[in-house]
């Protein structure tokens, strides 16, 4: 990937959205939830306090993540979907 993100802004990949419902119905494309999980892709540099220092992520490169279904901003870089959100928009690490 060619993109860095800024401060504390991270890229994350969503990952596939289930197939199939927990009874065996498979989903047609349009009944589809957006998936709240997604990879830690690439981090910032991480935010800059008033102090002059910076504070060090909670995430990193590789985490699976929970994110909000509208948070972020969708990009598009070498024919693939991206996010880049603001570490303050992670709502969970996936352990």
């Amino acid at each position: 990937m060619k993109i860095q993100p800024l401060g504390d802004k991270i890229i994350v990949q969503r990952l596939a959205a289930e197939e199939k419902t927990a009874s065996g119905i498979f989903l047609p494309e349009s009944a589809k939830e957006k998936p709240q999980h997604a990879k830690v892709v690439r981090i910032g540099t991480g935010k800059v306090l008033d102090n002059g220092s910076k504070q060090a992520f909670q995430v990193k490169e590789g985490d699976t993540i929970i994110l909000g279904k509208w948070g972020g901003t969708e990009i598009k870089v070498d024919g693939n979907d991206y996010i880049v959100l603001g570490e303050d928009e992670v709502l969970a690490v996936v352990g």
